[in-house]
């Protein structure tokens, strides 16, 4: 059986990589890979995805900032929800920002903080915090966790794809957690983790603790 690899949405190779071979084909480590919009680094810190995000979101924000007086609040809020300008792009694939730190996540948060300064013509030096609450506009720390949360719930109904939702149990299920108080709940088991920099980060893990954050 041949082995088909494809090379098209590969970027930033690093300098010095050493080939690694597959079968009869040389394949070279790269530094961050793009899939599905997505790009993750090879330390998984997600910086890349979110400097690609902030830009792309920053540059609509220019463009939509020309035009601002021509336009009404309402459809100054339809462009940067609906037209996948600013607030779609921000969360596109949230859920895999979940753990990263707070200083990527804030990165983001600077986007949504100009989007509702645009709306309401605000200034800098305003306070941020109730534009967003009248907008209902979560952080962005709370908005990755509701889309973690969101796609937990999905996995439970089975309306979401099999290769997640076989990786979360429930307590109940659980053979020695049954006489448990855990078990009358709906409570997801978390399974240990080495290290909170990747591990605490896999989807297992995380998806359990949001879920259970809920409970």
């Amino acid at each position: 059986m041949g082995l088909e690899l494809s090379y098209t949405f590969y970027y930033q190779i690093p300098t010095g990589s050493v080939y690694i071979r597959i079968g009869n084909m040389s394949v070279v480590p790269v530094s961050v890979v793009r899939d599905f919009g997505v790009y993750i680094d090879a330390d998984l810190t997600m910086s890349s995805h979110i400097t690609a995000t902030v830009r792309s979101c920053f540059a609509a924000l220019r463009q939509i900032r020309s035009v601002r007086r021509s336009l009404t609040r309402e459809a100054l809020l339809t462009l940067l929800r609906l037209r996948a300008l600013v607030i779609t792009k921000v969360d596109y694939y949230s859920s895999t920002l979940a753990g990263v730190s707070s200083a990527l996540l804030q990165r983001l948060q600077s986007v949504l903080n100009a989007a509702a300064r645009l709306v309401f013509s605000a200034r800098r030096s305003e306070h941020i915090t109730p534009l967003l609450r009248e907008l209902h506009w979560l952080k962005v720390p709370e908005r990755v966790q509701f889309r973690l949360c969101d796609l937990t719930h999905r996995c439970l109904r089975g309306t979401a794809p099999p290769y997640l939702a076989e990786t979360l149990q429930s307590t109940a299920d659980v053979q020695g957690r049954r006489r448990l108080r855990s078990a009358s709940t709906s409570k997801l088991v978390v399974p240990p983790t080495r290290r909170a920099t990747i591990g605490d980060r896999a989807f297992p893990a995380a998806a359990s603790r949001a879920w259970n954050s809920l409970l």
